[in-house]
């Protein structure tokens, strides 16, 4: 058995497990955000990115498109497409780190709950970009192999079955 035929075989649980740790890192993101809106506004604002009148909408709907995302992943439904947008997002995130570190801001990025501005020295903004470049690796993974176990994509659109060898009497 090559590499390539383990690979298709384990492939689909592989993109489960990254589909459901997507998922799980949506809603642990969200929940905080939900249960505090006020303060997810106050982490969107800290960046200073975006203009004033659009930052309490972006704050308050930032978490019910994580949850939303998060809803999409765990079905497994049009999973490229969630994973297209996992990868959006976490761009956006990336450049917001690294502009607010560009910029001299020191601020909780809010990626979990809380955010804004912090005491000098208390960001560590290298570590999150590793974690977002982590993020990033599942994304593509799930984005060049979506197919997954037990995701509604699956039952939709089944994967074909290869064909068998057909054997030649000479």
């Amino acid at each position: 058995m090559t590499f390539a035929d383990r690979f298709r075989a384990v492939q689909p649980w592989l993109s489960l497990l990254v589909r459901l740790a997507m998922a799980g890192i949506l809603i642990f993101a969200a929940i905080p955000k939900l249960q505090d809106i006020p303060q997810s506004i106050i982490a969107v604002r800290a960046y200073r990115l975006l203009p004033e009148e659009i930052v309490p909408f972006v704050g308050t709907m930032l978490p019910f498109a994580e949850l939303a995302l998060a809803l999409w992943l765990l079905m497994g439904l049009w999973t490229r497409w969630a994973a297209g947008a996992w990868l959006l997002m976490m761009a956006g995130f990336t450049f917001g780190v690294i502009w607010a570190w560009s910029q001299g801001l020191s601020i909780d990025c809010g990626c979990f709950g809380g955010g804004g501005d912090v005491e000098e020295g208390a960001t560590n903004y290298p570590m999150h970009l590793l974690e977002r470049a982590g993020f990033i690796a599942l994304g593509l993974f799930l984005f060049i192999w979506p197919r997954s176990r037990f995701s509604l994509d699956s039952w939709l659109a089944p994967a074909p079955v290869a064909d068998e060898p057909v054997e030649i009497d000479n």
